[in-house]
This record gives structure tokens, sequence and C-alpha cells, in this order.
């Protein structure tokens, strides 16, 4: 019987892979199993490891006004983390942690085979590219592998500089108009 997203959120629930399953909730992502579009994040913060559910604090409130101004809504897309249990005090994932959490973001791609990756920030883009940067890369599309990556600011990066939340907007609405493209 082939793997299912189920199936992936069953092995993260027992999966003791890395530290952080000692002091957090795995958070799997979630949305539509068939989605043209894959939203990627760094890791949970405190209301999704307490939810079990991926932006469901100030970021992914701002992600949810965000997916409205493009016509979009949680149940079009899927959303997920690249690390799949929250670092103490909402620190960065170390490389470890992302490497380690890695093959559950390479199975729920596999299994969606979205048309386009959004890769939320620093710590997502680089799961993708490892040389450039967030503030090169943001606001347009990137081919790698024959995969459409189109990176744009984490919607908490606006929360705690209120400078980038125009780019933000912005930056979904060039995705805006490039998925009517596709």
């Amino acid at each position: 019987m082939p793997l299912t997203l189920a199936d992936v959120r069953e092995k993260l629930n027992t999966w003791k892979g890395i530290d952080l399953t000692k002091t957090s909730n795995p958070v799997p992502g979630e949305g539509n199993p068939k989605a043209e579009i894959v939203f990627i994040g760094e890791a949970p913060g405190q209301r999704e490891d307490e939810l079990k559910r991926p932006f469901v604090g100030q970021a992914g409130k701002l992600l949810d006004e965000l997916l409205g101004t493009i016509n979009l809504k949680r149940e079009d897309v899927y959303i997920t983390n690249v690390v799949k249990f929250r670092p103490p005090d909402n620190r960065d994932p170390t490389p470890e942690e992302k490497a380690a959490c890695l093959p559950f973001l390479q199975m729920e791609i596999a299994l969606i085979k979205p048309k386009v990756l959004v890769p939320l920030g620093r710590h997502a883009l680089t799961q993708f590219f490892t040389k450039m940067s967030i503030s090169d890369a943001h606001g347009k599309a990137h081919t790698i592998a024959g995969a459409t990556i189109f990176p744009i600011y984490h919607p908490a990066a606006a929360l705690h500089n209120p400078g980038l939340r125009q780019a933000l907007f912005d930056d979904f609405k060039s995705l805006g108009e490039f998925l009517k493209k596709k």
C-alpha cells in the first residue's frame, strides 16, 4: 500500500530522532493533499506546539491575511515547516535538526506533488538554495531540478520588523500574478 500523508503524520508522532522530541509536540503539515502550492516555514512556535498545527499563532494570522490577498484560503494550500518540533525559546533550528527533519518534508512534497514550493524565510530557503539569501531571492520564481521555488519573507519577520510588511504583501502580489500565468 502506498505511503499517505496520514502515514507521514503517524511516523512523525512516534519519531524520536532529535532531542526536540523530548520537549515539544510534533507539528505535521496540514492542508489540501492535492495543493498546487506548499508553504514551508522554519519551525513551530509556542502556539503551534500547543495546538500541534502549523502557523496558528500571530505569524499564521498574517499568513491567512496574505493568502486572502491572492484569493486563497488555508484549505487551498498545504502548510508545513522544515523542522517539525519547536526549538526552545523559539531559537533558530540547528543544521542537525533541519537535516534530521528533512525526510518528513521530502515525503510531504513527494506525496502532494505541488507545482510551486514557497519557502517562508531563510531557513526554509536554504533547504533548496544553500548560497542564496532571502533578501536576494524573495518575490520571484526560481527553478531547481524542475521544481518552481518562490521564496517569500517569513510572516514573523514582518511582525518583528514592520518595515518588511510591505515587501511581504508585495511578494504575495507577485506570487498571485505568477500563479495566474502557471
